[in-house]
């Protein structure tokens, strides 16, 4: 495919196909996606869809590595996603190579061609003269044999564009054939009338016979446009740059342990359960779990973290990521299309196979932009013959007008940008599932955010610790752990992390005292005894039943609670040892990411489960404009859709929503745009529209400000072309030629190439994209 209208063809030809759903060309990546109706026979339907294409003028058949018959099998570790984008990058070299072959023979012949017909122009010597009636006809037929190479490497142009002609779905190369096509013919023809004319000796005829030669104009138009393929082939390479750096992160072989023996094979051949090996330096070839051994682990290729994290025997390994110190043996748990490499690369493949609503107007005017390109060559070939501009005006200014006009430009806007933009996400760790949701992002006005492990840390956190008068920090820390030590609640789990860190040597000591009594007080907290002493954890209510005076703590628990915090008294017999606060506490790009969206005119909504004062105290420390206290899982879509419903003037509010639980879910399904973290839920995860890998909040701002970027650059791409084809066409039909201005086929062909090199090599400014905060 070529052009928008190929693509639009191809399209066309296949949801024609019973048992097609929905079928999706990607003119970019000369590929499809087809969504099969229910119940039909899949491997029936694909050979009726590469029927169908075969007819429309183009020819299809299944990606390798996709799904049935290519799939892989037997739990094997390749990665079928990797495969399918592996061939379509060398797919795309092969072609950039072939342009290059085809370019190199059209400049060898076509600027001797140029030089011989134009060289008298400029006052260079030339070998032969078209004045000269002896020279006459060899300065014609030289010109022919130029010509031929030409055509002969670029004929893919004539044998595209007139099948598809014949097909009734005329595209870029058919404008191609028909302005080249009627110039060699008319050449062919004006050489017969010269030759014609030399043997009757009428040397005026002859003169004026190749006077209308057009060799050289096809000859350079073919030239100039493989020049522009060319050019164009090497920029579309360059797009899916991000993809391919995704790849060659996966390692290519493995270290694995069979039979008593290290034996190294293909990543490939890597099955769910094989032991690995990984050595210092070494890539981790699969997701999997430690199981012997020891290592730190550089994650920077996937989670964007820059420290390298230490990794013990059961803790959780990811592959691509990098060994840089210890050996590990790891069994392998996920491999091939289940590793979190493999999903991203399939995420970001599936995205770029989308089509965003605005590419899809861009689709229906590049539907019936060749047929009216071919219907104003006609007209304007009709109108300058009843002027009486003569047969030469005319057929010169069909001819621009079909070699001037660029479907192609139109239907690389969009894709190109889309491309670019969603790698240049996923290599920052924002991995866009659709074009539709990178388009609908950038109109976000609201983002509404879950409140635990989205905006916080999830997990509850000792913040600050008060030791009752007379009472060491240390004293009430350890009388802490040794309250807490046997309780599995969250709470009691932070403390007794918390004081481990602080007090090593002391709680090896707890090791072994005995508990005489261990007991949960629903809503109040713990009385223990230890030794023979009583031990009490909990709220005032608690303290106040075991006839604990609590004294000028009791204002400081009031306060904490005030602040979102969570206030626990300790006390040994009736003696107050101290209070210790825990809260879940906001992660510190949090406050920073509100700040931004504020900044670049968003709105922010908290939706939490807590109660109101709870709520508001995180809220006010994170800066949310709006909290929506004490919300029910099953009534967070009811909010978000709230949200999103017009006000009094009819204007509606872009939603986007970020979470990371199961109960997240439903929301972000309703969202216009569902924003998951990277730690998120399989559930979650599966419901939004963006995945954040790196698990920052930071990362919202960055995506919207990505979507604002490229939706950007598609603006700017669908303004040159159709702005260029709306001035060039009229331009090219004579409609200035009373003024003086003109233009010939070849500088047409020059303006088309650059036409489509300009939007691809425009769509390549979004590599250069990085987020950019405006609030420190």
């Amino acid at each position: 495919m070529t052009c928008a209208a190929c693509s639009a063809r191809v399209q066309k030809a296949s949801e024609g196909v019973d048992g097609v759903a929905h079928a999706a060309v990607n003119l970019l990546k000369n590929s499809m996606d087809v969504e099969y109706a229910e119940g039909a026979d899949e491997a029936q339907v694909a050979a009726a869809i590469c029927v169908a294409v075969d007819k429309a003028g183009y020819g299809a058949a299944l990606r390798t590595g996709s799904g049935g018959a290519g799939a892989q099998a037997d739990g094997a570790g390749g990665s079928s996603f990797a495969t399918a984008a592996g061939a379509t990058s060398a797919a795309r070299q092969a072609e950039a190579k072939r342009m290059r072959t085809r370019l190199v023979v059209s400049l060898a012949f076509g600027i001797p061609l140029f030089y011989l017909c134009m060289g008298h122009m400029f006052g260079w010597p030339v070998p032969l003269s078209s004045h000269e009636p002896t020279q006459m006809f060899a300065f014609a037929f030289i010109q022919l044999l130029l010509l031929l190479p030409i055509v002969f490497v670029n004929f893919s142009y004539f044998s595209k564009g007139f099948k598809t002609l014949f097909h009734g779905a005329p595209n870029m190369d058919s404008l191609i054939a028909l302005g080249a096509g009627a110039s060699i013919l008319y050449s062919l023809y004006g050489m017969f009338v010269m030759g014609a004319a030399l043997g009757a000796g009428d040397h005026h005829a002859a003169h004026n016979a190749i006077e209308n030669l057009y060799f050289d104009s096809a000859g350079t138009i073919l030239s100039l446009i493989t020049l522009g393929k060319y050019f164009e082939a090497r920029a579309k390479g360059k797009t899916t740059g991000a993809i391919e750096a995704l790849m060659d992160l996966s390692p290519k072989t493995a270290l694995v342990r069979r039979d008593g023996a290290e034996v190294e094979v293909p990543t490939a051949q890597v099955r769910a359960g094989d032991l690995c090996v990984v050595r210092a330096g070494a890539s981790v070839p699969c997701d999997g779990v430690v199981v012997e051994g020891a290592g730190s682990v550089d994650e920077s290729a996937i989670t964007g973290e820059s420290v390298p994290v230490d990794k013990q025997p059961g803790d959780a390994l990811t592959g691509a990521t990098v060994n840089t110190t210890g050996w590990m043996l790891m069994e392998a748990t996920k491999v091939g299309d289940e590793t979190a490499l493999a999903q991203i690369i399939r995420l970001v493949d599936e995205a770029t196979s989308t089509k965003a609503p605005i590419e899809r107007m861009a689709d229906k005017i590049a539907g019936v932009f060749v047929p009216v390109v071919i219907g104003i060559a006609l007209v304007t070939f009709a109108v300058w013959m009843i002027i009486g501009g003569g047969f030469e005006a005319a057929i010169n200014h069909a001819i621009t007008v079909l070699v001037i006009s660029c479907p192609c430009a139109l239907g690389l806007a969009t894709p190109t940008a889309i491309m670019v933009g969603t790698g240049q996400g996923a290599k920052h760790g924002i991995l866009i599932k659709s074009a539709e949701a990178l388009e609908t992002a950038h109109a976000t006005s609201v983002v509404v955010f879950d409140k635990t492990g989205t905006i916080t840390q999830g997990t509850p956190q000792v913040t600050s610790v008060f030791p009752a008068a007379g009472v060491d920090e240390g004293d009430l820390l350890f009388a802490a752990l040794a309250i807490e030590g046997k309780s599995e609640h969250p709470l009691a789990r932070a403390i007794v992390d918390h004081a481990r860190a602080l007090l090593p040597d002391r709680a090896a000591a707890l090791d072994d005292v005995s508990f005489d009594a261990f007991e949960q007080l629903p809503g109040r907290g713990l009385a223990v005894t230890i030794e023979g002493m009583d031990y009490f954890a909990g709220n005032a209510q608690l303290m106040a039943e075991r006839g604990v005076d609590t004294g000028d703590l009791d204002a400081q628990a009031l306060a904490l609670a005030e602040e979102g915090a969570t206030p626990l008294l300790f006390a040994e017999e009736n003696n107050l040892l101290g209070l210790i606060a825990l809260a879940d506490v906001p992660k510190e790009s949090s406050a920073r990411a509100i700040a931004e969206l504020s900044a670049m005119g968003v709105d922010s909504v908290m939706l939490p489960g807590d109660n109101e004062r709870t709520a508001r105290a995180i809220g006010a420390q994170v800066g949310v404009g709006k909290v929506i206290a004490e919300v029910l899982p099953q009534d967070k879509e009811e909010h978000v859709r709230t949200l999103s419903e017009a006000d009094g003037q009819g204007k509606r509010a872009t939603v986007a929503m970020v979470g990371d639980g199961i109960n997240d879910a439903p929301a972000l399904a309703r969202a216009d745009v569902g924003i998951a973290v990277g730690n998120g839920t399989d559930v979650a995860v599966e419901s939004a529209d963006v995945v954040l890998v790196h698990n920052d909040l930071a990362d919202v701002p960055a995506a919207i400000q990505l979507s604002r970027a490229t939706m950007r650059n598609i603006k700017q791409n669908l303004f040159w072309a159709l702005f260029y084809n709306a001035i060039c066409i009229p331009v090219a039909a004579g409609v200035l030629t009373p003024l003086g201005i003109s233009l010939n086929p070849m500088i047409a062909a020059a303006a088309m190439s650059l036409s489509s090199v300009f939007v691809v090599t425009n769509a390549l400014r979004l590599r250069t994209w990085k987020y950019r905060p405006t609030v420190s």
